[in-house]
């Protein structure tokens, strides 16, 4: 019992402190001013910092493709950790998972509960980050159209892309897209050139509408067409792709019921139905009468 309650409690903080759980209920707050990345990255700074004094021993077990691949899951989820802070983190929760469960695990066993200790501490951590990440990327997506609007409305009306994307960045409620387009902004504002900034926004999520609405702009700034067009006719396709991706979510919806309803709808039909004429054929047996009938006539 100690064990589960251990793992329970640990599996809890392990999500707070990712993000996982978001405050319901809570208007976001609007992008206002333009250094909320450095008041959110220092408070994010004082949350890990019991984290980055222990996590130096697992350096050397992240500078290769797994720390790459992990430093991408946190920069895609938006979580201000280094890849061995969340090497310590699973190292933390495999010795909770292994001291939590050891009374409760018999001699012949041992091997096996160690073994699937590692594995669940070594996932768990992974697929919470992943999760996060896979809501940010469809929050993206569902605001990419409404957000390539209201650019293509400033455009039209007199603005530079620079100022249009101040002007949207500032006034529109803070989304994931809205804070990744003002880190484009600060970067493109510290010197990187704008191409560069959109094609690496495009290579940090790799989502086709990302892809596309990034390889607008910059075939726009290379062949110098007009933006304003460019955006126009990027937000109809836009917002084609948004419908047909409804049309396909509707489509997988009958059969994505047809698995609970063979399995509770069905049987419970079933029994509603069969039950009464199982239960009279038990209890009058037209068999048995036909049977007496028939011994009786002779």
């Amino acid at each position: 019992m100690l064990g589960i309650i251990l793992i329970l409690v640990f599996t809890a903080t392990v999500a707070f402190v990712l993000g996982v759980f978001p405050l319901a209920h809570i208007e976001r707050p609007k992008l206002q001013a333009l250094d909320h990345r450095q008041n959110l990255a220092k408070t994010r700074t004082r949350r890990f910092a019991f984290l980055r004094s222990f996590a130096l021993v697992n350096k050397p077990l992240c500078l290769g493709p797994l720390g790459r691949r992990m430093a991408k899951d946190l920069a895609v989820a938006q979580i201000d950790m280094a890849p061995e802070e969340l090497m310590l983190i699973k190292e933390a929760l495999i010795a909770v998972l292994l001291i939590g469960t050891f009374p409760l695990i018999q001699p012949d066993m041992l091997f096996f509960w160690a073994a699937m200790g590692f594995a669940v501490g070594y996932i768990i951590p992974d697929f919470m980050v992943q999760r996060k990440g896979k809501r940010i990327k469809n929050d993206i997506i569902k605001h990419l159209p409404d957000t390539i609007d209201l650019l293509g409305l400033c455009v039209n009306a007199g603005l530079d892309f620079m100022l249009a994307l101040k002007w949207v960045v500032e006034k529109s409620p803070r989304t994931a897209l809205i804070d990744e387009l003002h880190l484009v902004m600060q970067e493109i504002n510290v010197g990187k050139t704008r191409r560069t900034a959109l094609s690496d926004l495009a290579q940090k999520y790799e989502l086709p509408d990302l892809s596309t609405f990034s390889r607008t702009l910059i075939q726009s700034d290379r062949m110098g067409t007009s933006v304003a067009e460019a955006l126009n006719i990027l937000s109809e396709d836009m917002r084609l792709a948004r419908f047909r991706r409804g049309e396909q979510i509707a489509l997988k919806a009958p059969l994505k019921m047809l698995i609970p309803l063979l399995l509770f709808i069905f049987p419970v039909v079933a029994i509603l139905v069969g039950a009464p004429i199982f239960l009279d054929f038990m209890q009058n047996n037209p068999m048995q009468q036909i049977s007496g009938g028939i011994g009786g006539g002779r």
